[in-house]
């Protein structure tokens, strides 16, 4: 019997397909982002959507799609819906936020190298047959200072990376990290932009971050400093960045994430960096190697499949976690969402003693506004059971695995 349809949407890697049979789903692809009315469409019957960067979710799209259980964000960013709302709905979001750090660290270092050396004016002008051999501009990295904002998975990854390229790394975070190799936490972002050869920007798309880098701090940069983000759109001011590339106060920028992104490949697309002397735009492509997408494939699925298999919300980033190990096969086991008010777990209790429902296991964790539990029970019948839980005011969703 089917548990129901995955909707995989944006070329998810095909690694995902088994995992998310294998936990009995029937899985259903696209190539690209959907439009509203398309994902409104997609999204019938789905008990599982996956998604990457370019799809959202809207509190509206979730009202008419209630049998929804759980989505994966097959990338490091949840920023495709409101992870609260989800919360209130008992929408278990998951991610893969460690599975594409590598790719990104080393892409991160390849621009720092290419800026460096003005590789990509040099490859355009051989495009255009210009023949300009020059040590002009032209520098080694070694012994150059890195300043990396966000000291995160892929932060602290280039730090280590760049250090063996013989560069001095400082970075700056808005939590006390510990420092790898020789990286030296800087006193202040001011103190970073003044002090850094090259900023990478390395943090996720949050109300603090967005417009972090625009006219004002660009200004505090070395002069000539060069500027990498790969980390999200709104980060940085492009307009303000053109402006600083073009008086010369930013040597010059490689930049693959934009406010605005187009939905599918070769849609129109516009940047005020475009034409802009020693920038290199690449089209969201940090994480997009062959590699890395296997791997979000694989994490985020199986985060998907255990959920929908055993109820485990470990890693979500929406519900509180609760695990328990693999269910007995003479047992039911009972899901239950519910928002946290005193005495739910007492009525709960009291009701399954009065179906005779026997509790073999149980484990519970709430957040401020939501309570998750995990019941084992020992009953003839999980129905009835399952049709009392969901009689309870403050339950939000209720499964019966059987």
């Amino acid at each position: 019997m089917s548990a129901g349809k995955a909707l995989l949407l944006e070329g998810i890697h095909p690694d995902a397909t088994p995992v998310l049979e294998a936990a009995g789903l029937e899985v259903v692809s696209h190539p690209g982002a959907l439009g509203d009315h398309d994902l409104d469409v997609a999204l019938d019957g789905a008990a599982v959507v996956g998604l990457r960067s370019k799809s959202r979710l809207t509190p509206a799209l979730l009202d008419r799609h209630p049998q929804l259980l759980a989505v994966g964000c097959f990338c490091i960013g949840t920023d495709q819906l409101d992870l609260r709302d989800a919360a209130k709905r008992g929408l278990a979001v998951f991610n893969a936020p460690f599975s594409n750090t590598r790719s990104v660290a080393e892409l991160t270092i390849a621009e720092i190298v290419a800026l460096h050396r003005r590789l990509g004016d040099r490859s355009r002008e051989l495009h255009e047959g210009v023949w300009r051999k020059t040590a002009s501009g032209a520098h080694e990295v070694r012994g150059r200072t890195l300043g990396i904002i966000g000291y995160g998975h892929i932060g602290s990854q280039i730090s280590v990376l760049a250090e063996a390229f013989g560069m001095r790394v400082v970075f700056h975070d808005t939590q006390p990290k510990l420092a790898l190799g020789n990286a030296q936490p800087a006193t202040s972002l001011d103190e970073l932009l003044a002090t850094s050869d090259v900023v990478s920007l390395h943090v996720p798309d949050e109300p603090s971050t967005r417009g972090l880098l625009g006219a004002a701090e660009l200004a505090k940069m070395k002069p000539g400093a060069m500027l990498i983000n790969n980390a999200r759109g709104k980060v940085v001011d492009l307009d303000a960045l053109a402006d600083a590339i073009r008086s010369g106060r930013v040597g010059g920028a490689a930049v693959d994430v934009y406010p605005h992104e187009p939905k599918r490949n070769d849609d129109p697309f516009e940047t005020p960096l475009a034409g802009l002397p020693n920038v290199i735009l690449t089209p969201h492509i940090g994480g997009s190697t062959e590699e890395a997408q296997a791997a979000i494939a694989r994490d985020a699925a199986t985060k998907l499949a255990r959920y929908l298999v055993e109820g485990s919300t470990r890693t979500s980033v929406s519900v509180p976690e609760v695990d328990l190990p693999s269910l007995h096969p003479d047992r039911h086991r009972i899901l239950h969402f519910h928002r946290n008010v005193p005495g739910v777990l007492g009525r709960l209790h009291t009701m399954l003693a009065d179906l005779d429902a026997n509790i073999t296991a149980e484990y519970l964790q709430s957040d401020p506004e939501v309570s998750y539990v995990i019941l084992d029970i020992e009953t003839t019948d999980v129905e009835p059971v399952r049709a009392k839980l969901d009689e309870i005011p403050e339950t939000i969703r209720v499964r019966a695995l059987f």
